[in-house]
Formats: structure tokens, sequence, C-alpha cells
């Protein structure tokens, strides 16, 4: 039997490293290591045989941020990191994508999301460890992570956004403005035709098209905003991730 994957849960909330705490010692294959409330608290510990730091981004110190770039610094060989954070902003979320993180889970989170992503690691990591390789997040993985956003985990990835990808796209469709578009919309803040047309720098009659696309692809949803007279204008954001 191989040795428990050994994690430390950060997050500067007390109750929230408690119930991560708990989460993660249910998980078969997993022990809590340790838990700080602070970034400096986590880099004192990582080095400690950590293989698998939950990180939240918002820290009273120093930001998630700051500690995956130390973590990350040339040369060394610094634990996984799995983002746990109600950041969602695109800004932090790249940030964090570039640091190699192996997922990203929004709070509020379920034990059953955690566990399933602990699990998945778990398998990627057994197999990387069979080949002798580390195994940081490929070009793809991350392209698709950043086609919802970034606001969801590497599994819902690859299902609705994947729908989103570069495969099969409907003619008179490119995969480049198609991510351009994905990523000015967000899940909380429903935007319009005209606006999503401003941010990508295209006709509306364009944004349009994309929009029907991902609206069919299941990637975005529709409501409406009503004014004191005429038509509703059609609104679009990101559909939420499933539980």
């Amino acid at each position: 039997m191989s040795d428990p994957i050994r994690v430390l849960v950060v997050d500067d909330d007390r109750g929230a490293r408690a119930l991560h705490c708990g989460f993660v010692a249910d998980v078969p294959g997993f022990t809590v290591a340790g838990a700080a409330g602070t970034g400096e608290g986590a880099l004192a510990q990582s080095a400690g045989g950590i293989d698998l730091i939950l990180l939240d981004m918002r820290l009273p110190d120093i930001s998630g941020i700051e500690v995956l770039h130390r973590l990350r610094t040339p040369g060394a060989e610094g634990p996984d990191v799995l983002v746990i954070s109600s950041s969602h902003d695109q800004t932090t979320v790249r940030q964090a994508l570039a640091g190699r993180v192996v997922g990203y889970l929004i709070k509020p989170f379920t034990e059953a999301a955690l566990r399933e992503r602990l699990e998945r690691y778990r398998t990627e990591r057994l197999g990387r460890d069979d080949a002798g390789l580390e195994r940081p997040l490929a070009q793809g993985e991350i392209d698709r992570l950043l086609a919802t956003g970034g606001i969801r985990t590497a599994s819902v990835a690859r299902g609705a956004a994947a729908s989103a990808g570069p495969v099969r796209l409907p003619k008179g469709l490119a995969e480049p403005t198609l991510e351009r578009v994905v990523a000015a919309l967000d899940a909380l803040a429903p935007r319009s035709t005209a606006e999503v047309a401003a941010a990508c720098d295209i006709s509306r009659a364009t944004a349009h098209r994309y929009l029907t696309h991902l609206v069919e692809a299941g990637v975005i949803v529709l409501s409406h905003r009503y004014g004191q007279r005429g038509r509703p204008e059609v609104l679009y954001r990101l559909a939420p991730a499933p539980e």
C-alpha cells in the first residue's frame, strides 16, 4: 500500500480550515499534515514533506498568488497546489493557472466535490509517479479552464467547456474569437450582446452568433433585463458548475 498523500490546508477562516480538514481526512489515501491561516504560515509548513496544498487565494498577510510564486521559484520542487477559493475573477484565475495548479475549486463547495477532485488527483499522481514525471497542467487543460472563466474544476471543464472548444465549430466561427467571447463573460454578472461585442471588439451580429452557439452548447445561459418600456434585453452569463 502506498503512503498517504500529505495535505496542508490553508485558509484564513478557522471554521473553513476545520471543515476542509475534516473533508480531507475522510478521503481514503489522504492525511491532513497541517493547517495554516496565513500565507507565511503555509510557506513555513510547505517544506515539511507536504504533497498537496489546498490553498485559499485571500489570506491576511500575503495573497495566495504570492504563495504560489514563492513555491514555484526556479529550481524549487514545491508541493502540488489545489486552489480552494471564492475568488473567481479572471485575473486571479489566470495567475493561479500560471502557477501550475492541479485544479481550481470555487467555495463554497460540497464534500463530494472535494472528494471527487482529490480522488482524481490521486489517480493522476500515481500515473505520473509511475512514469517518473512531474505533470503540470498541459496547455489544453489550461485553455479549457480559461474557456469557462476559470470557475470550474478540470472535471467540469472537460464537459460543458469542451463544447466550446476547437472541435467542429459551426461554419463561420473561429476558435480564437470564441475564446475571447467566453473570456468576456462571467458567472455572476450577466452581459448583453452589445457589452460582449464591445469587450471583444467585434460587431453585435458577430457576438450574437457566438453567444447563440455557446447557449446551444450549454456553456452559457440566458436571462432578461426588463426596462420601463420596449422589449426586454437579453443577457448572457456562464452556466454555473454542476454540483
